[in-house]
């Protein structure tokens, strides 16, 4: 999974990273396809690529419009007007306050309203406790930008809410795009011009949670914007992301996001960005309940159950990180660092426990380290004594870093073309081994193109070698903690091995309906759960195997059916209101004769009828024994729409919860990633001497149920396959039982 050690967050925010080395970004995909096709909508009439909206003239306006602005010292607006014209004076854009009773606010000539200013603005920024009866002269006035910093809306409750949908309406009609409710002056920050190189472009809900990425220019790391988005009324995070995907200077994209606006409109940007190559690291708040609860107390925005977030995020390539201090430090080295020759990790130490604790944490994120060769062994041998490792991690023992023999030994290291990255933790200064050792990592990551990172251990910081030389480096990452180190290296790593060849789910996605699609719309009943019976019959209709079984009404039929289906069998109860036939007792297996065959017809009857449940017949079933039991299914999820789960199944899928997540579209790849990701993935492989399963057949049920889940939309409320039976290799998938719930 890309980016999820946790790291620890040091007292010092200001002195995290210095990005490595520079290089013009570069698209993976020329994105001349997806504008030629942007209007292009998927089987059910959702739009598969993200618009880009025309952001250039709110964060580079000509004119800016004040309303409520005021020069009174004590006044709440008379600060942000101060700050404002501050800006617009750096910006180059003509300020007009505007207030009805004041002639002049700080030396500038003040309109009485939006319809008395002088030109047509770009931006409006509006210092009113209600900006709802401003919105419609914006209109009049043809403002093409408004940013609304007032708060009460969404944030406060149901009340709110309805405030803030009033607003949103207003906005629409009005042609305008509108940045808050409940914002603040991030946008409007002071941005060192001084600093050259791919940029960090800045999202936040909360403002406050973006200082510590926004101080890391004070350490040479450019940025480029900052979008503090608040209750995205109307603009919100994903229309920034597709914006700061097509800008040529950013070189990632940093997020802190309490919710989503929209969880389908996230994954189209977040796809824009993968196209482009554009790295987007995010903080997403809600992993507990608690912070679920808080989040949506503060911006009034579903955060979305977390499983599905995570697992969505990572299916678009969005790099998810849970600390702050993760976020600077991640998004610092995407930006900048080139584009990785290899994926092999070195790590280099004067200490061998040093080597091998931080070799341990890498190798547990899922970083490969791999063994040197033996003639590069030899290589490193001529200057590091015999009895020391070398063959990764690298330990010097500590005298040849502080003479000519260091700078031989990094570059003989970066030399190797099995190694990407090498990494240099560094645990306290030990001058001037430690002061001689930080210049060679300098003067070697000037000369490769290869990544360099060094993790500054002292809690100082103060040290000479650590604020001059290494924080004065353009080439080296510098780390302050081992953990944010792995987490950024494994997420670079990762961000490039998965653009590699990107190809956007959304490409794939159906446009029109298949023949399927008719067939099962046939049997949807809106508003009902179907029966077994029905719900295989919908299964079948998408190609989904099921067993040989039949449908009965008497019990001289069964022991026809059972002959017709052949023993031994399975008899079920079947209606539209059984959701857990096993446990009141209405499934029988393994029945080998017709006596029993009638008998167990007449106790599924009595059973249903002492429980009072209504049925539409007992299934008579060919019994599948050999396999293994998965559960696959779809539910609907309130960001994202239909979500698609795999996982064991049968009574495991209660006990374990061992299921994976994806977000339709998804193709082969995923498939199989998600199964992948399950603890007991094992069981796939056979063990203890049973056959190896049919995954393939496993993966073409997982895409069938997900063509079903696209076509389907929310006309299907729930589908449960449970279990699933999948055969050993060559014989295919087989699903024993299903529940289908209809909207």
């Amino acid at each position: 999974m890309l980016g999820s050690t946790h790291g620890t967050l040091t007292s010092d925010l200001r002195a995290r990273v210095v990005a490595c080395g520079e290089q013009p970004r570069q698209a993976v995909h020329d994105t001349a396809s997806i504008t030629a096709t942007d209007g292009a909508m998927d089987v059910s009439g959702r739009p598969l690529y993200a618009p880009v909206p025309d952001l250039d003239r709110f964060f580079r306006p000509s004119s800016v419009a004040v309303v409520g602005a005021s020069d009174s010292e004590g006044r709440p607006n008379t600060g942000i007007t101060r700050q404002l014209v501050d800006w617009a004076e750096r910006v180059g854009a003509r300020l007009y306050p505007v207030h009805p009773t004041r002639e002049h606010v700080f030396g500038l000539r003040c309109s009485p309203s939006v319809a008395d200013l002088p030109e047509e603005v770009d931006l409006a920024v509006l210092l009113v406790g209600d900006p709802l009866p401003v919105i419609g002269e914006l209109a009049e006035a043809k403002v093409k930008f408004a940013v609304a910093f007032a708060s009460g809306y969404a944030e406060t409750g149901d009340a709110g809410a309805v405030a803030q949908t009033r607003l949103a309406e207003a906005v629409e009609r009005a042609g305008l795009r509108l940045l808050g409710p409940n914002t603040n002056l991030n946008a409007f920050e002071r941005f060192r011009d001084d600093l050259t190189g791919p940029a960090i472009a800045l999202i936040t809900q909360s403002g406050h949670q973006g200082r510590p990425v926004f101080t890391l220019q004070e350490l040479g790391v450019r940025l480029s914007h900052w979008a503090p988005t608040g209750n995205e009324a109307d603009l919100e995070t994903a229309d920034f992301i597709s914006y700061f995907a097509e800008r040529p200077e950013v070189g990632a994209i940093a997020c802190y996001v309490e919710g989503l606006k929209d969880g389908r409109s996230f994954l189209l940007a977040a796809d824009r960005a993968a196209r482009r190559g554009v790295p987007v690291v995010a903080v997403k708040v809600g992993r507990t309940e608690t912070g679920a609860r808080t989040a949506a107390s503060h911006t009034g925005k579903l955060t979305g159950a977390d499983q599905v977030v995570d697992a969505a995020m990572r299916q678009f390539g969005v790099i998810r990180v849970d600390g702050l201090d993760e976020l600077q430090d991640t998004a610092a080295l995407l930006a900048r660092a080139r584009r990785p020759a290899a994926d092999g990790v070195v790590v280099y130490s004067i200490s061998g426990g040093t080597g091998a604790h931080f070799s341990d944490l890498a190798c547990a994120a899922g970083l490969r380290l791999p063994r040197l060769s033996e003639t590069k062994q030899a290589e490193l041998h001529t200057w590091i004594p015999e009895y020391l490792n070398v063959a990764n991690p690298v330990d010097n023992g500590g005298h040849p870093v502080g003479d000519w023999r260091g700078r031989k030994i990094i570059d003989a290291i970066l030399a190797d073309p099995s190694v990407g990255v090498l990494i240099c933790p560094i645990t306290g200064p030990f001058p001037p081994m430690s002061d001689r050792l930080a210049q060679d990592l300098v003067d070697a990551a000037e000369a490769t193109d290869k990544l360099v990172c060094v993790v500054w251990g002292s809690p100082v910081g103060t040290e000479a070698a650590y604020r001059k030389t290494l924080l004065g480096s353009s080439r080296v990452a510098t780390f302050r903690t081992f953990g944010n180190c792995i987490t950024a290296v494994r997420a670079f790593l990762d961000h490039h091995r998965f653009t590699t060849g990107y190809r956007s789910p959304f490409d794939d996605a159906p446009r029109t309906p298949s023949p399927s699609f008719r067939k099962a719309q046939a049997l949807m009943r809106p508003g009902k759960q179907l029966s077994e019976h029905a719900a295989k019959q919908l299964l079948r209709a998408y190609g989904i195997r099921v067993p040989r079984e039949q449908l009965v009404t008497s019990a001289a039929a069964a022991v026809r059916a059972a002959g017709l289906v052949g023993y031994p069998v399975v008899m079920k109860a079947s209606g539209t209101q059984l959701a857990h036939k096993t446990e009141l007792g209405l499934v029988k297996v393994g029945l080998t004769s017709a006596s029993q065959v009638r008998d167990t017809y007449r106790e599924l009857t009595d059973i249903a009828r002492y429980e009072g449940v209504d049925l539409d017949g007992i299934l008579v079933c060919q019994m599948v024994e050999r396999g293994v039991e998965m559960v696959v299914g779809v539910t609907q999820d309130a960001l994202f729409g239909p979500t698609v789960t795999v996982g064991l199944g049968g009574v495991l899928v209660e006990v374990l919860q061992d299921v994976a997540v994806r977000v339709p579209p998804f193709g082969e790849d995923q498939a199989r990633a998600m199964l992948g990701e399950l603890r007991g993935r094992a069981l796939l492989e056979g063990i203890r001497g049973g056959p190896p399963v049919d995954v393939d057949a496993l993966v073409e049920v997982v895409l069938r149920v997900q063509r079903m889940a696209l076509e389907l939309g929310d006309e299907l409320s729930e589908l449960d396959i449970n279990p699933l039976m999948v055969l050993p290799r060559g014989q295919g998938a087989v699903a024993l039982d299903a529940l289908a719930v209809c909207r």
